[in-house]
């Protein structure tokens, strides 16, 4: 399905934050609305591959929002990425959004979430009714935050080699959206898995939640020398079917 992207700016209560939206090409005078979904990108934040991913996701017949998350710091590039992220550079590049990262509390999170959220449903491209949320890494316990604090709205969830356990058993216990987590090898043992899908269990949340066999911590990045071609199918196989349904039904 042929695609359109635009860029955008979200009003929130600590400025403008930068965003784009990747959409279904319409007809003129078509007016066609489709299902709304909020991806957070993962700590790297927006650049081509992201671009990429929210168009293959559109494609399917989404309105997806990508929005800068670190606007606080300046509009996008926050700062200067090369083309593929890897090795010393890799490395560099953490060490200069860490700080941005730790900066971005859970309440700076939840604030924008509120705004972020605000802002789809305003976008006449995007259907009335339940959205779902997605992220990568860091975007992945923001996905997390935003579908625990707004039960009422998010109908599915899909974090991808994310710290969810981060967000805390309580946040975890307000979700109601349908979920997926899909964790890199790297970053969950067994052992792990287990206790966090009890803790899911116990909470009532209707999840699946595996370790990717192979994949280290950013497997979906093709930009990035994690990138595991198996793991981003994987990803696109779980996550599909988890959007269609839940906002189909929903």
């Amino acid at each position: 399905m042929p695609t359109q992207t635009r860029t955008l700016h979200i009003p929130t209560a600590d400025g403008r934050a930068d965003a784009f939206a990747a959409f279904p090409e319409a007809f003129p005078g078509a007016g066609e609305r489709h299902p709304g979904v909020l991806m957070y990108p993962d700590g790297f934040g927006i650049r081509p591959v992201l671009r990429e991913m929210a168009a293959e996701l559109a494609g399917h017949g989404f309105y997806v929002l990508v929005p800068n998350v670190f606007y606080r710091h300046g509009p996008t590039p926050v700062i200067d990425l090369p083309a593929y992220i890897g090795g010393e550079d890799r490395s560099a590049v953490l060490g200069r959004l860490m700080p941005l990262i730790q900066e971005h509390t859970a309440e700076r999170s939840l604030r924008d979430a509120d705004a972020f959220l605000r802002f789809l449903t305003t976008r006449p491209e995007a259907a009335a009714g339940p959205v779902a949320v997605t992220g990568y890494c860091f975007g992945g316990l923001l996905a997390t935050r935003t579908a625990a604090a707004h039960p009422e709205q998010v109908a599915a969830l899909a974090a991808f080699h994310a710290p969810v356990g981060a967000a805390g058993s309580d946040a975890l216990a307000g979700i109601t959206a349908r979920a997926h987590f899909g964790h890199a090898e790297s970053d969950l043992t067994p052992e792990a898995l287990r206790e966090l899908n009890k803790t899911l269990d116990a909470a009532g949340v209707d999840h699946t939640s595996e370790i990717y066999p192979g994949t280290v911590h950013g497997f979906t990045m093709s930009d990035t020398d994690a990138f595991d071609p198996a793991g981003l199918r994987r990803h696109w196989d779980r996550l599909l079917p988890l959007l269609k349904g839940a906002l189909a039904d929903g």
